[in-house]
Formats: structure tokens, C-alpha cells, sequence
């Protein structure tokens, strides 16, 4: 086993490596980039080295600087983690060349398995069964159109290096052919410095389960059982569960020597995935096979038992695999949720933030948090917006699903937006409690994801009001007790002569102001209010205890969690999170249209491409211009039909977050 090894990833993946190795007795080597100097997994590690700058290109992506840390440590291996050089048939090169052992496959393997193109035709050969399509040399798009009509549409262009939706766009028809090959190909060279495409046929409503397999160097290859990945957004997965529901024995036993298959036919060592795409008639197509670990790892690990980054560390090491294939069994039910700084009402758009409070549930032997960040970290810029990973076991799928659903209504963010909602509506929603996944499962039930609109949020102002009620009272008591304790300016009732006590005041929510005025009645050791939003009114009671409000609300007893941050609260109830204001007085100052703020950048980015000429008039919904961000390209689109004045940016511009992208005139 080796001494010390070097961890070459950030984030969750990176603190989970430590957590093992340093389990085994083995001494670890984290490495940090300008952004990462207090991030935790350099606080986790024995030793960290920087390098580089923050954008990735400057420093995780730099294979030369990762060797030369392992010089500088004496580290004899590099663990890649996922992502960035997990997959890179280069970097496993150097390390050889380096006496440094690559904690993965061969360069081979990875060359062979890196061109979606080339993967497919070594699977043809080996009689792995694949989807119809087109993965040739020639990349001429009169070609790729040919092909496509050849195969017949719909099909699927993907980048033949891609991976993770990058570069992948679905085509319906003809006319749409060349406008997606554009974009797929201006979107792969981007995230893989490579614009070449296959096209596939596309399968409708498919689901997506793929294998875990382990190979050793003495010969030995095994499949750790499946995973169903099928609910997915722009491509890419968003929960997870082991193992596959609906699946039979025989399907099982047919699909995971396919798998192995596979593996075996790229003398692959160490940890893989084969991913493959199952119809409703239990024909199953191998899609591609990720050289590496997988994020959504945890699920096989929690009904296997078995500790898929200890297998990494002993393969690589020499050793034989810890288990025969004979030995493996599935032992209960796993979900993965992946808690994202994003925003599913726009499109799951990344964000970017201070995580001013964060708080997970309680881990137990059936709930697990893996994460890299800590309250008080930011998620930036620069690399993925996953926060963690919400891992939960149990005997069976409902049990564990029982179990996710509570996990998530618990789990407590605060400072940008995030999924956290989003994934509860879908863990507790009736066709996915029945099991009726496919990969366009989101789409197909957008209504039951999306439900939660302004009005469900306007049920909790009675919660919010009694809270900043509750607030101002301990605000003022704490001030009296510094000064004045008998002044009126020290005192937090609404006391009016002959008059009931009211207060008056707005609550702002997603920019709309909600007028809820509070009569205080009782004594002041029974204090009761009557708070009324609209035409309805409740009668509350309550205790702050910090930032957990114990509320009483016509006799619904319940306990909910505030935190206040940068002039706004984050309100936690079972409906999930509400972000809220008091709203200020409006002195008239703002005339504007509302529309501005359609056409300033979502984040950080580059333009990428001007879609229409400044002077044009344009209609609703028409494409404006195309930015990339994170990795990803938006498109800003006209709110309503009008003329494109003027560009800001040109294409190739850097733009920072909120700057205004165009100048427009409504008609």
C-alpha cells in the first residue's frame, strides 16, 4: 500500500479520498488553487501545495504543476477524483513517465474510451449491443446531416470527447440540423478543446441505468449492480438510486456482464462505469463508459457495502479485488440527491454566492452528506455549483424515499439560490413514488415539480410576520437593557390611545410587496396576534429561540428556522425555503419598465455569439445573443417585440455578473 498519495481534485470528491486514505493509514497531499486556500479539504489533508490561479485552465487542469507537487511531497500516486484530469489519457502518460501511479485505468484505456466514436466501434466489436448511429471520421456537416436523415429523426448529435450534456443537442427535423450542429460543436470545442460529433438515433423516453465495474491487474473484473440515473435536466443527472427499480434478475445478470464485457475488451483496471440505455422492452444499448469514479458512487457503496475508493487505492496499489463476483450482494435501497447553487425556475441556472448559513441534516448509518464546503464558503465562478451530495439508505425504496424526503425538508441554505425545493417536490411526488422514470421524467411532470408558485410561498407570511415581530421585540429589550429600559423608544408594542394596538407594515417576497398588519391582544405574559395577509386572518403565538421560531398559528404548532442575511431572511418550513424582506417605502424612485434586468448577465461569462445586428427589430422569445457561463451557454432572449439598439460586448468579451448586455426599445 502506498505511504502518501497526492489528491488532485477539490470539493467533496477530494475531502472524501482524504477521509478514506487517511482511514487506511495512509498520508495524504491536497493541492489548491488561488480560490481554494482556505477551502476544506486543504484543511483536511496532511499537506497541500498551490497551484495556480483560480479558472481551472491555471491550475487543476495544469498536469505538469500536479507531478511537480508530487516531487516536492515525495506523494507515490495521484488520485484524479472526477473531472477535470480524471479522464485525461495525457496526464496518465506523464505520471507513468513521472514513477508517479495514476489511481485509474491505462492511458489505453482512456484513449480507447475517451472518442465516443471510437468507444462504439470497439463495443460493436466486442458485441456489446448499441444504438443505431453514426460515428465515422468524416465530420463534414453535409455528412452529419446525411447520417442523420440516413438514421432518421429524431437523433442525438454528442460530442465524441463530451460528457455531462456538454455538446449534446437533440434534433426534431431537418430545419433545426444545422443551427444545433453550431452549437454542440461551438460548445464542445469549449468544455473539451474538441468540436467533433456523432449522431445517434434518439430513443424515445428511455431510462438511463448504468453498471459499476471493478477490475484488478491479476485478471479479476466484477459489477457492483446498477444505478438508475434516468431523472435528469440539461442532460445531466440530478437523483440517483441503487438499485434500478422494475429490474429482474436475468436483465441484471445480461446487463452487468455486458458490462464487463465491455471493460474487459479495453483492459481496464480499477473503477468504471458503463452507462447504457434501457426501453420499455427491456432492450438495453451501451451509450458510453466513464474511465473513472462516478459522483453518484455512494448509492453503490450503501447497498453494497463496500468502499469504492479503498478498492481504488488497493488496485492501483497491486492488490487483488477485495471480492469475488460470487460474494456481491444488494442489501437495501439507496437514494442520491445532488444539492446544486442553482436556480430550477430559471432553467437550473448556476449561481453564485457566500453560503451565509448552511446546515444539513443529522448523519446516521442511513443518512450521509458528502461535501467540500463549510458554512461561510463561497460557491464560486470557477467550478461546479454542486454544495453536496444527500446519500440515504434503507431496506426498501419507500422506506428510503420516506427517508430522503425528511432529510431534505431539513436541509437549511441560505445566501443563493438552490435545488433544495426543487428536489423535494420530485422525491415526494406521486409518479416518481411509482416508479414511472425515463429520462425526460422532469419535463413530463414539470407541473408537479415546479408547483411551488408566489401563493404557496404567501401561506408562510403569517410565520415571517410573527417572527420580525418577535425580533424587533428582543431587538428592542436588548437595547433598553444598555440604555433606557423606561424610554418608549425602547419599547416594541404598538400601543395607541383608544385605538387597538396595530402594526403596520409590508413584507417583501420575490418583488412583490404583501401588506400584513398585526393587532396585539392579550397581557403581556399571554401576548396573541392576529395577522392578516389578504382576506384571511390567523391568530399566532410564538418564541424565539435565536434563529428557530416555536410558532402557534390557529392552533397548528409547528417549528421553523430563520436566518437573516445581507438585509433579507431565509424562512425554513415544510414547504421548503422562502426568502423575504420588509419592503421600503416607495418614494417613487424607480419608473423604469421592469425589463432590465432580462438583459444583464446571469453570471460571470464570455459572449459567445451576436444573433442579430444592432438596429434590428426583433420579435417575443426571439434569440439575442448567446453567452457561456460555468461551462454553459445562455441564450438571452427579447421579453416582448421591440429593436436591439446596441451591443455592450462583443463575441470573445469577457462580461462580469449583473453588467447590462444590450440596450433595447420596447415597441
Amino acid at each position: 500500500m502506498f505511504s502518501k498519495i497526492l489528491v488532485a481534485n477539490r470539493g467533496e470528491i477530494a475531502c472524501r479520498v482524504i477521509r478514506t486514505a487517511r482511514r487506511m493509514g495512509v498520508a495524504t497531499v491536497a493541492v489548491y488553487s488561488d480560490a481554494d486556500r482556505n477551502a476544506l479539504h486543504v484543511a483536511m489533508a496532511d499537506e497541500a501545495v498551490h497551484i495556480g490561479a483560480a479558472p481551472p485552465r491555471e491550475s487543476y487542469l495544469v498536469g505538469e504543476r500536479i507531478i511537480e507537487a508530487c516531487r516536492l511531497t515525495g506523494a507515490e500516486a495521484v488520485h484524479p477524483g472526477y473531472g477535470f484530469l480524471s479522464e485525461n489519457a495525457g496526464f496518465a502518460k506523464a505520471c507513468k513517465q513521472a514513477g508517479v501511479v495514476f489511481i485509474g485505468p491505462p492511458e489505453a484505456a482512456i484513449v480507447a474510451m475517451g472518442s465516443k466514436s471510437a468507444a462504439k466501434a470497439i463495443m460493436e466489436k466486442a458485441g456489446v449491443p448499441l444504438v443505431p448511429g453514426y460515428h465515422e471520421a468524416d465530420q463534414a456537416p453535409a455528412r452529419l446531416a446525411q447520417a442523420a436523415a440516413e438514421i432518421g429523426y429524431p437523433v442525438l448529435l454528442k460530442a465524441v470527447a463530451g460528457g455531462g450534456g456538454k455538446g449534446m443537442r437533440l434534433v426534431g427535423n431537418p430545419k433545426d440540423f444545422d443551427q444545433a450542429l453550431s452549437a454542440a460543436k461551438r460548445e464542445a470545442a469549449s468544455s473539451f478543446g474538441n468540436d467533433d460529433m456523432l449522431v445517434e438515433k434518439y430513443i424515445s423516453r428511455p431510462r438511463h441505468v448504468e453498471f459499476q465495474v471493478f477490475c484488478d491487474t491479476h485478471g479479476n473484473a466484477v459489477f457492483l449492480f446498477e444505478r438508475d440515473c434516468s431523472v435528469q435536466r440539461r442532460h445531466q443527472k440530478v437523483i440517483e438510486e441503487a438499485p434500478a427499480p422494475g429490474m429482474t434478475p436475468d436483465l441484471r445478470q445480461a446487463m452487468g456482464e455486458a458490462a464487463v464485457l465491455a471493460a474487459r475488451a479495453i483492459d481496464y483496471e480499477g473503477a468504471g462505469t458503463v452507462e447504457f440505455l434501457l426501453d420499455a422492452g427491456g432492450s438495453f444499448y451501451f451509450m458510453e463508459m466513464n474511465t473513472r469514479l462516478q459522483v453518484e458512487h455512494p448509492v453503490t457503496e450503501m447497498i453494497t457495502g463496500q468502499d469504492l475508493v479503498e478498492w481504488q487505492l488497493k488496485v492501483a496499489a497491486g492488490e487483488e479485488l477485495p471480492v469475488a463476483q460470487k460474494d456481491l450482494r444488494i442489501n437495501g435501497h439507496a437514494f442520491e440527491a445532488r444539492i446544486y447553487a442553482e436556480d430550477p425556475d430559471h432553467d437550473f441556472l448556476p449561481a453564485t454566492g457566500v453560503l451565509n448559513y448552511l446546515h444539513p441534516p443529522a448523519q446516521s448509518r442511513h443518512v450521509r452528506v458528502d461535501t467540500g464546503v463549510l458554512q461561510g464558503d463561497e460557491v464560486s465562478v470557477y467550478y461546479d455549483p454542486m454544495i453536496a451530495k444527500l446519500v440515504v439508505w434503507d431496506e426498501s425504496r419507500e422506506r428510503a424515499l420516506g427517508r430522503l424526503a425528511k432529510a431534505l425538508s431539513e436541509y437549511r441554505i441560505s445566501g443563493l439560490k438552490t435545488n433544495v425545493s426543487f428536489l423535494y417536490n420530485l422525491a415526494t411526488c406521486q409518479p416518481f413514488m411509482n416508479e414511472e422514470l425515463d429520462t425526460h421524467f422532469i419535463e413530463t411532470h414539470h407541473d408537479l415539480l415546479f408547483h411551488t408558485s408566489d401563493q404557496d410561498r404567501v401561506q408562510d407570511l403569517p410565520l415571517a410576520s410573527l417572527y420580525l415581530l418577535l425580533r424587533m421585540e428582543r431587538v428592542t429589550q436588548e437595547r433598553a437593557a444598555e440604555t433606557d429600559r423606561f424610554s418608549p423608544w425602547n419599547s416594541s408594542g404598538a400601543w395607541r390611545l383608544n385605538q387597538p394596538a396595530i402594526h403596520t407594515g409590508s413584507i417583501l417576497l420575490n418583488g412583490t410587496a404583501y401588506d400584513v398588519p398585526v393587532v396585539e391582544t392579550g397581557s403581556a405574559g399571554q401576548r396573541r396576534f392576529r395577522i392578516t395577509v389578504g382576506d384571511k386572518s390567523v391568530m399566532a403565538t410564538g418564541e424565539l429561540d435565536v434563529n428557530d421560531l416555536y410558532a402557534d398559528i390557529d392552533g397548528y404548532r409547528q417549528r421553523v428556522s430563520v436566518v437573516p442575511h445581507d438585509g433579507m431572511f431565509t424562512l425554513f418550513s415544510q414547504r421548503g425555503a422562502m426568502q423575504f424582506a420588509l419592503a421600503k417605502p416607495d418614494l417613487g424612485e424607480d419608473d423604469g419598465d421592469g425589463s432590465a434586468g432580462v438583459f444583464t448577465a446571469p453570471m460571470h461569462g464570455v459572449i459567445v455569439k451576436l444573433l442579430v445586428e444592432a438596429g434590428a427589430a426583433v420579435e417575443k422569445d426571439q434569440p439575442l445573443l448567446i453567452m457561456e457561463a460555468m461551462k454553459m451557454e445562455h441564450t438571452i432572449r427579447a421579453p416582448v417585440d421591440g429593436v436591439v439598439t446596441e451591443f455592450y460586448f462583443q463575441p470573445g468579451e469577457q462580461v462580469s455578473g449583473g453588467e447590462a448586455l444590450l440596450d433595447f426599445q420596447a415597441d
